[in-house]
């Protein structure tokens, strides 16, 4: 992309993450986006054909800032396991103050058919660098450790759902998350 081009796609994210943050889902109208984000709505259709793919892309983005914020602010816990669960409590808080963004992209991921697959998977790309930077492995990952980063990233995304729908309370979220993250210890290589 030009810089221009780029430029426009992150006035297109912004307008949709701020409507979003007003509305949740229903409230992100394509044509809203394109007089948000100052251009055509025929433009704004060749970058995300759909709402869908634009509120995962959206997801996308609010991710990447998460993954830097890692890397500006590691978490500090001593065990792998720990630092996994405080950084995605971390990222749940971010989500827990904007619930109605929350609300629109986990509905975009959950919405996503096939044509979305490959915006859907950079969401998971990017959830599995942020849980194996947490862990801060020495090497790569072995399979056993990258089933367990799947087990827990389907926790995390079921977590938010069933929080989300008023189905379970921030507590019990912290619980499920600090167990799934014992996975971590459970398949670390033994010496």
């Amino acid at each position: 992309m030009t810089e221009r081009q780029e430029a426009r796609r992150r006035r297109i994210l912004q307008a949709s993450a701020q409507l979003a943050r007003r509305g949740g889902f229903d409230a992100v109208q394509m044509r809203e986006v394109a007089e948000s984000s100052n251009v055509a709505l025929g433009t704004l259709y060749r970058y995300f054909p759909s709402k869908v793919h634009l509120l995962v892309a959206t997801m996308q983005d609010q991710l990447q800032h998460m993954h830097e914020t890692l890397h500006k602010r590691p978490p500090q816990e001593s065990g792998a396991a720990a630092r996994v669960a405080k950084t995605l409590m971390r990222a749940f808080r971010a989500l827990q103050r904007e619930p109605q963004l929350a609300d629109a992209m986990v509905r975009a991921l959950n919405f996503a058919d096939r044509s979305v697959s490959p915006e859907v998977d950079t969401v998971s790309r990017l959830t599995t660098a942020i849980i194996l930077d947490a862990m801060g492995l020495e090497g790569p990952p072995t399979p056993e450790q990258l089933s367990a980063v799947r087990v827990i990233e389907h926790t995390w995304h079921s977590a938010l759902i069933t929080w989300l729908s008023g189905r379970a309370s921030i507590a019990q979220v912290k619980i499920d998350i600090e167990t799934v993250c014992q996975l971590i210890d459970v398949t670390a290589p033994r010496d």
